[in-house]
């Protein structure tokens, strides 16, 4: 059975940092495509950040430069460092697993940033 748990998230002010981890079971996140996406409340899910099997990363636009996704094989887990967090950035974060014809979604963490 797979299992994505997020954690990291909390309350944050605006300028600070967060470092959220999606830790895998069931699922080698080195040989999938691991993406966090985003949800704010009454709006839909977002794409944020992606890493390949292969390590390609990628960013939606409103986060280049302020977020980095990481992947650590030894622990099965994928990062998200945050930085330079801005009131628009407060959603429910979630990790997103797809290996062949599995997609895989976290209960998302939360993370909420003050002005």
């Amino acid at each position: 059975q797979v299992q994505l748990v997020e954690s990291g998230g909390g309350l944050v002010q605006a300028g600070g940092s967060l470092r959220l981890s999606c830790a895998a079971s069931g699922i080698s996140l080195n040989i999938s495509n691991v993406g966090w996406y985003r949800q704010a409340t009454g709006k839909q899910r977002l794409f944020v950040a992606h890493i390949n099997s292969g390590g390609y990363t990628s960013y939606a636009d409103s986060v280049k430069g302020r977020f980095t996704i990481s992947r650590d094989n030894a622990r099965n887990t994928v990062y998200l460092q945050m930085n330079s967090l801005k009131p628009d950035d407060t959603a429910v974060y979630y990790c997103n697993a797809v290996r062949g014809s599995g997609t895989y979604w976290g209960k998302g963490t939360l993370v909420t940033v003050d002005s």
